[in-house]
């Protein structure tokens, strides 16, 4: 019976918590030893917080007894990405330059999930100082796409995303800088979540780009992302009932975004757009000319910001580095302070463009990867393949992290891959309602 634990919806455990059909401590030591079993748990979390989860699980059954549970979600077990501080335990960022921090208070969004009764399983693994795309990492591990052992499962929430594909975990929490959440999420075939910009708070987080940064939750379905991101926030979820597509409007975006895109990925995409159609949304075609513009920015943006942050750190211990994080990183150095300041004036002016061009539309929609994972052999062996990969990756999501937007990509049931839905700053929970409607459109 507890084996079919693993594979529920994290708002499935809710209720059955709820009713009082499933205890919080037996479901807390069911994911603990699934882990312990799994022959890939090495791969996937860093560490664990065993007493951690049975102590907060304890506490969730004593309430799930007394009728004061403290969210839809209190008392299921998640996992954290190894980039949000755990008081007492270490929290490195996939980085040997980090070996050994451990944090004297949890981030800011972990006190609160805490707070609303979510249950703490570990850390899972990452990419190097999250600036990668690909979830490829030789100085800590490299988790694989639960569609194939020898590819990669997207980054840099890696271990994120298969801790719940997986069924080690119910959902789990993850950053997103460019894509972080999204890429990890599509390519194991779960729903990903990108919050605005200062929607949740980053203290406590380990920083990468601090303008870009954004946290999400990586689950199982629409809904559990309405509750986790709820209880991120300290706030209740978003109501989705009635959630239609009926009378919708829907941005196809023309523009890069189906630029060299391979055969699985358009088919996927192709097939949920008819069945988003037969859904009673609107599709309209267009081009919108600020996305290349924005795009070409990227590395006047992102690099910069990432080894201003990092320079210290890194050229104190460079030879601690994945070779290739280490060159990413150290190419921000190349950007004049003139370029950075002036790229930030005109991306503020592309996206007032944006906002004018998609203001008819209820989302703007387009794949949310390009790519199927890449082989992990040619990665650890080919720098331009490495290089052009980790590249393509990240184009599409990352059109998201710099207009700003809310972001969430949804299965289309092809293995790895997926529709991703934008939509303007602050609107999440429009975005979750339309998501809600598009996953039964698309089951």
């Amino acid at each position: 019976m507890t084996h079919k634990w693993l594979h529920m919806t994290a708002a499935e455990l809710g209720r059955g918590i709820g009713a009082q059909d499933i205890d919080p401590v037996a479901l807390a030591q069911t994911f603990l030893d699934a882990i312990d079993e799994h022959p890939l748990s090495g791969r996937i979390y860093a560490r664990l917080t065993p007493e951690r989860a049975m102590a907060e699980a304890g506490a969730a059954a004593l309430r799930a007894r007394t009728g004061y549970r403290l969210s839809p979600i209190d008392g299921v077990p998640i996992s954290w990405k190894d980039l949000f501080d755990t008081a007492g335990t270490a929290t490195e960022a996939g980085s040997a330059l980090l070996a050994g921090r451990v944090p004297a208070r949890d981030a800011d969004v972990l006190e609160t999930a805490t707070s609303l009764g979510l249950v703490c399983l570990g850390k899972t693994h990452m990419s190097e100082l999250a600036f990668s795309g690909l979830g490829y990492n030789p100085i800590t591990q490299t988790p694989p796409s639960v569609n194939d052992p020898d590819a990669v499962a997207g980054g840099s929430s890696s271990g994120a995303a298969t801790s719940v594909a997986f069924g080690l975990a119910a959902a789990a929490v993850g950053t997103d800088t460019g894509g972080s959440v999204r890429i990890p999420a599509v390519w194991n075939d779960l729903v990903g979540l990108k919050t605005t910009s200062g929607q949740l708070p980053l203290r406590g987080v380990v920083p990468l780009a601090a303008r870009f940064d954004t946290i999400g939750p990586l689950c199982r379905s629409v809904e559990d992302a309405s509750l986790m991101y709820g209880a991120l926030r300290g706030c209740p979820p978003v109501d989705l009932r009635g959630a239609t597509l009926s009378k919708k409007r829907f941005l196809l975006l023309e523009t890069v975004a189906l630029d060299d895109i391979r055969a699985e990925p358009l088919a996927g995409f192709n097939s949920a757009v008819q069945r988003l159609q037969a859904a009673g949304a609107t599709i309209v075609r267009a081009d919108i000319p600020c996305v290349a513009r924005a795009l070409a920015l990227s590395p006047i943006l992102f690099a910069p910001e990432a080894y201003g942050t990092w320079k210290n750190q890194i050229e104190a211990a460079p030879d601690k580095m994945f070779a290739e994080i280490l060159e990413r990183f150290r190419g921000g150095g190349d950007i004049s302070a003139a370029d950075f300041v002036a790229s930030w004036q005109e991306l503020m002016v592309l996206r007032e463009q944006w906002n004018r061009a998609v203001a008819a539309f209820d989302s703007v929609i387009l794949p949310t990867a390009p790519i199927l994972p890449p082989n992990l052999e040619k990665l650890a062996t080919d720098h331009e393949y490495y290089v052009g990969e980790n590249l393509l990756a990240l184009r599409n999501t990352r059109i998201g992290n710099l207009f700003g937007l809310a972001g969430l990509t949804i299965p289309t049931g092809l293995p790895s891959t997926g529709i991703m839905f934008l939509t303007p700053p602050n609107t999440e929970n429009r975005l979750l309602r339309l998501g809600v409607a598009a996953e039964r459109a698309l089951a």
